[in-house]
């Protein structure tokens, strides 16, 4: 079907681009590309060879980007502790229990892993020909344990020592084999998926300032962007102030700050379910960020155990949640948003648009328009503004191609 002409009808389609919201709409795609979307009358008139395929009962919209994820390097060993030596496939069955939620794009962050020597370049044998795309972040990372543990994904299973986090082959390393602006380098110490007992100083500062700023110019040099982990109010503007592009999490950002980042045109992934010491970015939080014109991306740093003690996330216990929960997580600030008056298509953006931009393939999906991967699902609302559950996903295709079909199995 992805080589063949065909049109997609739905009862909408949510292009999340400059047409916006198009009733009765059409979508034709061929060779797997979108080859046009308008109104479904113009389109059977002008395409009256190609086949139709009905969906007019459903909303067609963009699959969903999930743009922070540590699927193949630490969940595997975190949700099968036993887990033999098929690591990378576990990883892979993890990627396609996410494009059964909806997501075709992700973005992987490559930190260096103490049980497994894997690099950057086996994760990325591991994904080809997958249905999906995956981009990956090369990252130095610091766990906030009784002593502090550093690793990068260009020493893999060796443990380094703090001097190495800054040394330039080091940083240089990481930024050319890092795709995207992912958390390259965690300012704080991070609790990861530990419980807080295993992790009493995450949290705590790894950079001075002007280690910052050095490292920032490192990947700069090199043509290319840097995001950080980072969380607290001095933590995050010492970010800022160093001249990061991107900050992942972000917890804790004070209206000040915001209006900072906002300025500097920083971007911010916001982590709902949790990902640093620090309470998460609450729907207040993404609505303050959205009015300040930052572009924002809704992630769900999965796996992860959600934080507990906040009034949007509807977890009662610490389990580690995936991919699945993306559209839940991501509910209520899309609610919220919605409730402020902002539209439908720039509400659905924090889960398309504005990640595969982030990932630098705004030009490949993220959109319906012309000349982007048909990459849309088929379902019977909104994608976590009026559906929170891949059950109600119908329909997902992947370049023209339909990969997954709740009717008829996966395909």
């Amino acid at each position: 079907m992805n080589n063949a002409g065909y049109i997609i009808r739905g009862r909408k389609i949510i292009t999340v681009g400059k047409l916006g919201t198009i009733e009765n709409g059409a979508m034709a795609v061929e060779n797997g590309k979108i080859l046009d979307v308008g109104n479904w009358n113009r389109l059977q008139n002008r395409y009256p060879g190609f086949a139709v395929i009905d969906y007019s009962a459903y909303v067609i919209t963009p699959s969903l980007v999930d743009c922070h994820t540590h699927l193949l390097e630490f969940a595997p060993s975190s949700l099968y502790p036993d887990l033999p030596i098929n690591h990378l496939k576990v990883g892979k069955d993890l990627l396609l229990d996410a494009l059964s939620s909806g997501i075709t794009a992700l973005g992987e962050q490559i930190c260096g892993h103490p049980r497994f020597d894997f690099s950057v370049s086996d994760y990325r044998k591991a994904v080809l020909n997958m249905p999906l795309d995956v981009s990956f972040a090369a990252t130095s990372i610091s766990i906030g344990f009784e002593k502090l543990v550093h690793f990068t994904a260009v020493t893999q299973s060796q443990a380094v020592g703090k001097s190495d986090l800054m040394d330039l082959n080091v940083v240089q390393m990481i930024a050319r084999a890092s795709d995207y602006p992912g958390e390259n380098l965690f300012i704080n110490a991070t609790p990861a998926n530990f419980t807080a007992d295993e992790v009493p100083r995450a949290g705590e500062v790894i950079y001075t300032l002007e280690e910052l700023k050095r490292i920032a110019e490192i990947y700069h040099q090199c043509g290319k962007r840097i995001g950080v982990h980072v969380a607290g109010e001095s933590s995050i503007k010492m970010a800022l102030d160093a001249g990061v592009d991107v900050l992942h999490h972000a917890h804790g950002i004070t209206d000040g700050l915001i209006k900072q980042a906002s300025k500097q045109r920083v971007e911010i992934v916001a982590t709902p379910m949790g990902g640093t010491h620090l309470p998460p970015n609450s729907p207040e939080d993404v609505l303050a960020l959205v009015n300040n014109n930052i572009t924002v991306s809704i992630s769900t740093d999965a796996y992860l155990p959600p934080y507990q003690g906040v009034t949007w996330l509807p977890f009662t216990d610490q389990a580690l949640r995936g991919p699945d929960v993306f559209m839940l997580i991501a509910h209520p600030a899309m609610k919220l948003l919605k409730e402020n008056h902002y539209g439908e298509n720039e509400i659905l953006a924090l889960l398309t648009a504005n990640p595969a931009a982030l990932l630098g393939r705004e030009n490949s999906f993220g959109r319906l328009e012309q000349g982007l991967d048909a990459n849309f699902l088929v379902s019977e609302g909104i994608p976590g503004l009026e559906i929170t559950s891949a059950e109600d996903i119908s329909k997902v295709f992947f370049r023209g191609k339909k990969v997954i079909d709740r009717k008829n199995g996966a395909k």
